[in-house]
């Protein structure tokens, strides 16, 4: 078997588009699938964000309005309920932060005002402080085939599990031998194999017979 269908196989195995796990409607319910974003965009684990945005879900606070409504200590409280400890308190600043600039000014409309992806890219970002390149990127890899002017904007982890097995730029690989699979799917695997790469647990990876860089 060849790496491209191997990276198909993988995809489809080890690949996840986050936001059917939640039932999160794009692009109707961009900013869910933002928030959850940002969960994920700090350094822990995935076990941990997702938890945590299930608790904002029960507590319904999916929204800027009820983020703003809830205040600071009781974000906190909810971060801390789903084991989000760790990021608490400059998470709780930066929801606060991000839901002033979005209560009368939704994602969809940041994304139709952009000039290009390029502008998009710098629009998310002035969103709140500390939303970076891994947010951003978790972000516009479910964004891919629904937003016309997002484009992949590949994670670290992901460009690291790439650059291992030896394909080069992710979008190009991905637009040149797998433009049928799901682009979601495709990152979100090279991001799970990208955490082994870090981790060098490379007996543990299951990309390990495809891979240039294991050792």
């Amino acid at each position: 078997m060849d790496i491209v269908e191997s990276l198909r196989e993988l995809a489809l195995e080890y690949g996840t588009r986050y936001s059917n796990k939640f039932h999160i409607r794009l692009p109707d319910e961009a900013f869910k699938w933002f928030l959850l974003a940002t969960l994920f965009g700090a350094r822990i684990s995935k076990d941990i964000a997702l938890r945590t945005y299930k608790m904002f879900e029960i507590y319904n606070v999916t929204s800027p309005q009820r983020i703003l409504e809830e205040g600071w200590d009781s974000l906190v409280a909810i971060l801390d309920s789903g084991g989000y400890t760790r990021y608490d308190f400059k998470t709780a600043d930066k929801l606060l932060e991000l839901a002033k600039h979005l209560e009368e000014r939704d994602l969809n409309r940041i994304h139709e005002e952009a000039k290009d992806f390029e502008d998009l890219v710098v629009s998310l970002k002035s969103l709140a402080r500390g939303i970076g390149d891994t947010t951003v990127g978790i972000f516009l890899r479910e964004m891919v085939g629904i937003w016309n002017k997002a484009r992949p904007y590949p994670t670290p982890l992901a460009r690291l599990a790439a650059k291992n097995l030896g394909i080069g730029d992710i979008e190009t690989f991905w637009r040149e031998n797998l433009p049928d699979l799901d682009y979601a799917l495709f990152e979100s695997m090279l991001a799970e194999l990208g955490k082994l790469c870090r981790r060098g647990k490379c007996s543990d990876c299951p990309a390990r017979s495809i891979c240039k860089g294991k050792s």
